[in-house]
């Protein structure tokens, strides 16, 4: 993904622009932002669960 570079970039939002017309791009990018935000939300909650097992099975090795 590193090797998209400027012109690459360029010729994706163009192609994006044509297939969804200017009045739908702000609606996708919205979208895209939400999407992202909540896998980013969702997989903090997963890493956070599992450094607090971890944390817990240290301080009681019983369990």
């Amino acid at each position: 993904m590193a090797q998209i570079g400027i012109p690459g970039l360029i010729l994706i939002l163009v192609v994006a622009l044509i297939i969804f017309g200017p009045s739908k791009l702000p609606e996708l990018g919205k979208a895209v932002g939400n999407s992202l935000r909540e896998f980013k939300n969702a997989t903090k909650g997963i890493i956070g669960d599992d450094e607090e097992d971890s944390k817990a099975k240290k301080d009681n090795p019983s369990k």
